[in-house]
C-alpha cells in the first residue's frame, strides 16, 4: 500500500511543555500543565500515570511486583522446548500467538494463562516447571516524552487491533541511510514528511498516527521550508508497536517491530521508549547488537535516583540523556552508567499533530539525534562498523561532566547543532 503525503501549510503554533515527560499520558490536564517541584514528585506522578492505566483497563492489565504494567494472562516464553510446551499444556496453558526471527534463531511463544491462575502464579508455575527455561510478563513500554499537554496519549485511543502489515509512502530517491524506529504511528500527511521515504509496519492497513512518534521521527528525517531532522535523506523503516491500543507497546509487539528491522536489515534502531527489564526483550536485544545493530534508546524521566530503565540499561544499547539549550541535562532524565551520550531534549522543535510544531521536553527527543548522527555512514548491520560510529561519534562530544564518561551525560553532548529553537520558529 502507498501512502501518499499531504500538502498543509505548516502552523507556525508552538505550545511549550512545562512538564517532563510521563510515561503514560493518562493524568488530569492540571498534572500536565505543572512542574513537578523534585524528584518524589516526578516519581509520584509515574506512577499515578500507571496506576490510573491499569486501573482504567483492569481486565487486560495488571502490575507486578515493582509496579511496572503487564497484560493480565499472557506469558512470553522465549525459544521453549517441545517439552517445556508440551509441559505448559498439561498445566493448562494455551499456546495463543508465536513468533520467529530466523535470523536470530529466536522463538518467542505467548502463552494464555489457565483461568483459575492470576498471572503471577502462572509465571511461577512455568519457572518452576522448567527451571532452564525464559519465561516472564509481557511487560507494557511507554514513551518517554511529551508534545504538549493536549497531545494524544500513546496508547489510550479505542482503534482495532489488525495484523501487522508493511507500508512504503511516496519513496524520494533511493537512500543509502536507513534507520529504524519503534514508537506511535506516524502522522505521514505532515508537511515535514512530505520529500521523505517512510516505511511503516504495524496495525494492518490502518494508520494511527500519534504526537510523540510523528515528533521523534521528525527529527530524525522531517524536512520542511521551516524546519529540517538530522538526516532528511535517509530512509525510515517505522514500527507502529501501539496502534492506539491500551496494551499497545507490549514486549512481544517490540519484538516482532526488531525482527520485521533484523528482515529489512535496518542497522541502527532508535527506541524512545522505556518500561522494566524483561527476559525475552533483552535476549533479543542482546542478539541484534552482537550481529551489528547499533540500538539507540532514552534513558528515561524517572529522576537521577530512580531504578534503571530499559531498553536503555541493557548492555551494549547507546543510552541517550538529554540537555536544555544552556547544555544543562534535564532535572528529570535518569543518570547512571546507561548513559552514553546527551542529546538536545528541551527547547527543541518538533513535528506536531497540528501540522504545525510543538516545543518537546523529554530524552524520547534527544535519542532520535543521536540514532540519526549514528546511521551516517552504515550501510548494514555490522559490530565493527557499529563500534567505530559509536566511537567516532564520542570523539565530536562536548564532554561537560568528569575526565572520561561520567553518570550524567556520558561521553558529552553531541547533535546540538541540530536543535531548531522553537522561538526562532514563533518570529518567522
Amino acid at each position: 500500500m502507498t501512502m501518499m503525503a499531504g500538502t498543509a501549510t505548516a502552523q507556525l503554533r508552538l505550545p511549550a511543555v512545562q512538564v517532563p515527560a510521563l510515561p503514560l499520558q493518562t493524568l488530569p490536564q492540571t498534572l500536565g500543565q505543572a512542574q513537578p517541584q523534585s524528584f518524589e514528585q516526578l516519581s509520584v506522578l509515574r506512577r499515578l500515570a500507571i496506576s490510573r492505566l491499569i486501573h482504567g483497563n483492569p481486565r487486560i492489565i495488571d502490575s507486578d511486583m515493582n509496579g511496572e504494567p503487564f497484560i493480565r494472562n499472557e506469558v512470553l516464553a522465549l525459544s521453549p522446548s517441545d517439552a517445556a510446551l508440551d509441559g505448559a499444556r498439561s498445566l493448562g496453558f494455551i499456546n495463543d500467538r508465536q513468533q520467529t526471527i530466523g535470523a536470530m534463531n529466536i522463538h518467542l511463544v505467548v502463552l494464555r494463562a489457565p483461568p483459575q491462575l492470576s498471572t503471577k502464579k502462572a509465571l511461577r508455575a512455568l519457572r518452576e516447571a522448567d527451571p532452564n527455561g525464559s519465561y516472564d510478563y509481557n511487560h507494557i513500554y511507554s514513551g518517554s516524552g511529551m508534545n504538549s499537554p493536549n497531545s494524544p496519549a500513546i496508547g489510550a485511543s479505542s482503534a482495532p487491533d489488525p495484523a501487522p502489515s508493511a507500508r512504503v509512502q511516496a519513496p524520494a530517491a533511493k537512500s543509502e541511510m536507513r534507520m529504524g524506529l519503534l514508537d506511535t504511528g506516524i502522522d505521514a500527511t505532515h508537511t515535514a514528511f512530505r520529500d521523505s521515504t517512510l516505511h511503516s509496519w504495524g496495525c494492518g492497513d490502518h494508520a494511527v498516527p500519534a504526537a510523540h512518534g510523528t515528533a521523534v521521527a521528525s527529527l530524525m528525517i522531517g524536512r520542511s521550508a521551516l524546519f529540517h531532522g538530522v538526516q532528511p535523506n535517509a530512509e525510515l523503516y517505522a514500527a507502529d508497536v501501539y496502534c492506539g491500543r491500551p496494551t499497545g507497546g507490549a514486549a512481544d509487539a517490540l519484538i516482532a517491530a526488531l525482527g520485521w528491522l533484523v528482515q529489512e536489515q535496518v542497522p541502527v534502531i532508535n527506541i524512545s521508549l522505556v518500561g522494566p527489564r524483561n527476559a525475552a526483550l533483552e535476549a533479543v536485544i542482546r542478539s541484534l547488537i552482537r550481529s551489528g545493530y547499533i540500538i539507540v534508546a532514552a534513558v528515561g524521566n524517572d529522576g537521577p535516583a530512580a531504578p534503571a530503565l530499559y531498553p536503555a540499561s541493557y548492555p551494549g544499547v547507546v543510552g541517550v540523556t538529554g540537555v536544555d539549550a544552556h547544555r544543562h541535562v534535564l532535572i528529570e532524565a535518569a543518570r547512571g552508567p546507561q548513559v552514553m551520550f546527551a542529546a538536545p531534549g528541551a527547547d527543541v522543535a518538533a513535528a506536531s499533530m497540528d501540522h504545525g510544531y510543538a516545543s518537546v521536553r523529554g530524552t524520547s527527543f534527544a535519542a532520535p539525534f543521536v540514532a540519526a548522527l549514528l546511521a551516517a555512514g552504515i550501510a548494514a548491520p555490522n559490530a565493527a562498523d557499529a563500534a567505530a560510529a559509536i566511537e567516532a561519534l564520542g570523539k565530536t562530544a562536548v564532554h561537560l561532566g568528569s575526565p572520561g564518561r561520567d553518570l550524567t551525560y556520558g561521553f558529552g553532548i553531541v547533535a546540538a547543532d541540530y536543535r531548531i529553537d522553537p522561538a526562532t520558529l514563533n518570529h518567522r
